[in-house]
């Protein structure tokens, strides 16, 4: 593939758009309400785990507890404890290095290049052999933040990669591989709970612009704080790629009960969109999920795979595994359609238990 679909000024040029709305999006008011239901959220969760186990919950303030049993002491910061060492979150924060170790275990991932807006050419030849593609930053963000799919044209991957860029310097660019996508949530090995995460949509009126909807759904979202969900949906290039597939726009205005799919990364949906699976899923992948874990050296690990069909191994699918998370969101294992699982009760429970930290006495 030629380079003379762009220019490194229109490359810079998009890449420094892409920088100021995400600008825009860190100051949207609405957003820091947002987040604050999300602290909300996680301050209740460890405080109601602590009183479980009746252990003692002290805030110390920016969102950060201890939380002691006896001489024993743990500490808490949202979804992130102690469970897990600085140098594994850090692997788990590489893309292109968890790939390669899990391509090592022999476990599937899509197929996958590394690249930069600088070897953009690199990731263009990728695409002409792998369309429809994912770019994403290679590392040091979550959230499904600079995350674009359906990129089929060196338009789309020039938009997607200066986006991408905005988050991290290195990228990525790997195969989209259908399915529905599940997370798998390991402490130590063991499969504590799993859920199938369907995409984010809204419903027409008939009447309604889908810039409209997702106004009123983002509306709903503030309203109802971490009841409906943990986050904002967000008018991004995936949204638009995503209404682009299925022949809508912003400005399209859909049919009374249609309903339209927004994105196709995930982390955006609502907490009624999940559904659990744990007992629904084929042994052979519970158990990769568990090699993922373990090929990371990860003990609270929230594994992402991508598969048509939950019932047979990936390999009889086509399934792929596409992410290892060593600090996993906890609210979507509490907010679910079908029941909540308590995952900072099982995860104070093990620290307090396999991992004491006592409290250091004081010196006279």
């Amino acid at each position: 593939m030629t380079s003379f679909w762009y220019s490194r000024p229109t490359l810079e040029a998009l890449h420094f758009l892409a920088m100021a709305r995400a600008y825009l999006r860190f100051r949207d008011p609405r957003r820091k309400r947002s987040g604050k239901h999300l602290d909300e959220f996680y301050d209740r969760i460890w405080r109601e785990a602590a009183d479980q186990l009746g252990a003692t919950y002290h805030p110390l303030g920016h969102h950060i507890a201890d939380i002691t049993l006896g001489d024993i002491r743990v500490r808490t910061v949202e979804n992130t404890s102690s469970i897990d060492d600085p140098v594994t979150i850090a692997i788990a924060l590489n893309k292109l290095l968890s790939y390669r170790l899990l391509d090592e275990s022999g476990l599937p991932t899509p197929p996958h290049l590394g690249f930069t807006l600088k070897s953009i050419d690199q990731a263009g030849t990728f695409l002409a052999a792998h369309a429809p593609c994912v770019v994403k930053p290679a590392g040091g963000t979550g959230g499904g933040r600079g995350i674009t799919t359906g990129i089929r044209t060196p338009s789309h991957l020039a938009r997607a990669a200066a986006l991408a860029a905005v988050y991290n310097d290195e990228l990525l660019i790997e195969r989209q591989v259908a399915g529905d996508n599940y997370r798998l949530l390991y402490l130590d090995g063991v499969l504590l709970d799993a859920f199938v995460r369907k995409l984010p949509t809204v419903v027409g009126d008939g009447r309604s612009s889908i810039a409209r909807l997702v106004e009123q759904a983002n509306a709903e979202r503030l309203a109802q704080g971490s009841g409906v969900s943990q986050v904002l949906l967000t008018v991004d290039l995936d949204m638009r790629r995503t209404l682009a597939t299925q022949g809508f726009s912003l400005r399209s205005v859909p049919g009374a009960g249609t309903v339209v799919t927004l994105k196709t990364v995930v982390n955006e949906n609502r907490g009624d969109d999940n559904t659990t699976v744990t007992e629904s899923l084929c042994p052979a992948i519970v158990e990769a999920g568990a090699q993922a874990a373990q090929a990371l050296h990860v003990r609270l690990a929230g594994i992402d795979i991508i598969t048509r069909d939950p019932s047979v191994p990936l390999a009889d699918s086509g399934g792929v595994i596409i992410e290892v998370n060593t600090t996993p969101n906890y609210y979507y294992h509490y907010h679910k359609r079908d029941g909540c699982f308590p995952v900072a009760v099982h995860v104070l429970e093990h620290l307090l238990r396999s991992a004491p930290n006592p409290i250091p006495t004081e010196v006279a």
